[in-house]
């Protein structure tokens, strides 16, 4: 009889299938993940790759001089570039401070990462520190999500900021803070977070 051949209950069957369902689901799930491992770490190897391309395809910032304070400042950047410290360069505008900054980054063992330029002067003033830190989701009307900050985008790597004494003083001694720790908060924000700019 058919009891005979099938002898579990409807409601052990019923049971067998929910289960079946969510291990089906499981797998799928896990499918799913290793392809967007396998992609994400593609992508990462072709980020790479390229980044290689454009920095052997680029040609570098001639900085053409004759006079022996120039080839003081060159001497200088061949010195600075191999560290991690944190450099200032004043000048008028127009003089050339980020050839200055973009030699010092091709120089320098960040070379390989985006070099990140920021136009202090032209920063909506409400903005600045959104800008630069990033804020969280909430933080102020507007912030429908959380934003990556300057900072965060150019860690192990150099971030040139233009024109820096543009800046609000409060924004500037803030800024002074992160470049002394190399540790901010995003705003809106209670998490430190650390980078090496």
């Amino acid at each position: 009889s058919y009891k005979d051949l099938f002898p579990l209950a409807r409601t052990e069957i019923d049971l067998f299938e929910k289960v079946s369902q969510q291990i089906a689901l499981a797998i799928d799930n896990m499918l799913a993940y290793e392809q967007l491992e396998s992609l994400k770490d593609k992508l990462a190897e072709e980020k790479f790759y390229l980044k290689r391309k454009i920095a052997t395809l680029a040609e570098p910032e001639n900085i053409v001089y004759a006079s022996s304070l120039m080839s003081r400042l060159m001497d200088d950047m061949r010195n600075v570039a191999p560290t991690d410290v944190t450099v200032l360069i004043t000048g008028e505008t127009g003089t050339g401070k980020d050839l200055i900054a973009k030699n010092i980054h091709k120089l320098s063992q960040r070379s390989l990462n985006t070099f990140i330029k920021v136009n202090c002067a032209a920063l909506v003033p409400t903005l600045i520190e959104s800008e630069l830190f990033g804020h969280e989701k909430g933080a102020f009307t507007g912030a429908t999500t959380r934003k990556i900050g300057r900072f965060e985008i150019a860690n192990d790597s150099t971030l040139f900021l233009d024109e820096i004494s543009e800046l609000p003083l409060n924004t500037q001694a803030k800024l002074l803070q992160v470049l002394q720790d190399r540790k901010f908060e995003r705003v809106g924000g209670s998490k430190t977070l650390s980078t090496n700019v």
